[in-house]
């Protein structure tokens, strides 16, 4: 069974909603869970908050935060799951921010570095990852990899 599947089955079966907020992964993870048959039983909100704008105005999160770590960081996935959660009261939230290229890249911060959290609301799980791949290649990895993450979140 195809990981979005038993993600959605979990999610019904326990009668619990998520929200998302991405950035670099441009809505896909959405997009993904929303070809699961049901998922609006689930599935309450997906935002793609792609410029700093909507991740401070939308999702709550402090510009102070963005300018100090940057809207690629740890501390702004956090904030974006945190602040997707918490915009409709959701059981977890999830938020993916990173460099998915070609451009865009510096050496502190090469293309394909991605950071992925999911919360529940008492505990927030936030993982670092380096893709190596094309653009899309490096969205598809990302998307994998916060499914697998929301998965371990699940009971």
């Amino acid at each position: 069974m195809r990981l979005e599947r038993l993600i959605a089955q979990i999610l019904i079966h326990n009668k619990q909603t998520l929200a998302t907020a991405e950035s670099c992964t441009g809505g896909l993870l959405a997009h993904t869970l929303t070809n699961v048959p049901g998922s609006s039983a689930f599935f309450m909100l997906g935002i793609v908050a792609y410029g700093n704008a909507a991740k401070t105005k939308i999702l709550k999160i402090p510009a102070s935060l963005i300018k100090k770590h940057g809207a690629v960081s740890a501390e702004a996935a956090k904030g974006m799951a945190i602040g997707a959660q918490g915009i409709l009261n959701t059981d977890y939230g999830l938020g993916i921010t990173g460099i998915a290229g070609p451009g865009g890249g510096t050496k502190t911060k090469p293309v394909g570095l991605t950071y992925i959290a999911v919360t529940d609301g008492h505990r927030t799980i936030v993982q670092r990852f380096q893709f190596k791949g094309t653009r899309l290649r490096n969205k598809n990895q990302a998307v994998a990899a916060a499914l697998r993450i929301l998965r371990q979140m699940l009971p």
